[in-house]
């Protein structure tokens, strides 16, 4: 998340993955884990909302797939992939979303998503893939 949001973790419920083993037991979240999260609406306001998030799919080094238990959205469902690929001689990995969402609301929230929203969206996955950068080089 954006560093302006403020997110904070509040609370995780980790249920390993199958076949996990070594370090990645330790810190992988497979499917039926569970994250409360807290941030800013408005970056410039003391406001905050709470999000909670659980995990529905997981796939060893392909993807995993979380989708909104309670939140700011009418529904979400968030994929994360994971694709082998080679450029140029070098192997690697592309990180992809695949975000499906409904702000609900009816042509209010249709507005927000139009006028805020999807613009934020946007900015924020950019800022993920500039960090995954630096910290996966």
């Amino acid at each position: 998340m954006p560093t302006d949001s403020g997110t904070k973790i509040e609370q995780l419920n980790r249920v390993a993955p199958p076949d996990s083993r070594g370090a990645a037991a330790d810190v992988a979240a497979g499917v039926g884990s569970t994250m409360v999260m807290s941030f800013r609406v408005f970056p410039v306001l003391p406001l905050r909302a709470r999000w909670i998030a659980r995990i529905t799919e997981f796939e060893w080094n392909h993807y995993f797939a979380d989708v909104q238990e309670k939140g700011p959205f009418k529904n979400w469902r968030h994929r994360h992939q994971f694709l082998a690929e080679t450029r140029s001689g070098i192997a690697g990995t592309v990180v992809r979303d695949v975000i499906d969402y409904e702000v609900g609301l009816g042509f209010v929230g249709a507005m927000i998503d139009a006028v805020f929203l999807r613009r934020q969206m946007q900015n924020a996955f950019a800022q993920r893939q500039e960090v995954l950068l630096k910290l996966l080089p």
